[in-house]
């Protein structure tokens, strides 16, 4: 499943899945707890498609963060919880993304990624689509 359907909305816990638009704004489905939210305009939304991490030579989309995640955890659960210690994340992380930007990149922000990697994982939504370029490697 592509990141372009799952959202972040600001003051609201875990993620969402678009379900369809509407004149105001759009239905939002909670991975959380599967209800149905009416979003307007004055909500502030993030697609996950749009998200990035700062590391030290570029900016990294999130999908592939996630997919760092995947492997390492081999697309189970992480081995870490999201409310461990500032420590215990910025270690983990930095497993995953040794050139992570420490100064751009701040704990709640890898609590955030943890948080959202366990989500998608538990509703099987971390097999994103393949790039249409795989195929010119053959």
């Amino acid at each position: 499943m592509s990141l372009d359907k799952v959202l972040a909305i600001s003051g609201r816990p875990g993620l969402f899945k678009l379900v369809t638009q509407t004149r105001n704004g759009f239905i939002a489905e909670s991975l959380l707890d599967s209800k149905k939210l009416s979003v307007n305009m004055q909500h502030n939304v993030s697609v996950l498609s749009e998200i990035a991490i700062y590391t030290l030579s570029e900016e990294l989309p999130l999908k592939d963060v996630l997919n760092k995640i995947k492997a390492k955890e081999n697309g189970k659960q992480t081995s870490i919880s999201h409310k461990e210690s500032k420590d215990k994340l910025e270690e983990y992380f930095f497993e995953i993304l040794p050139d992570y930007d420490e100064d751009r990149v701040y704990a709640s922000d890898i609590k955030k990624v943890i948080q959202w990697y366990n989500l998608l994982e538990k509703h099987n939504m971390l097999n994103f689509d393949e790039p249409e370029d795989s195929t010119e490697e053959e």
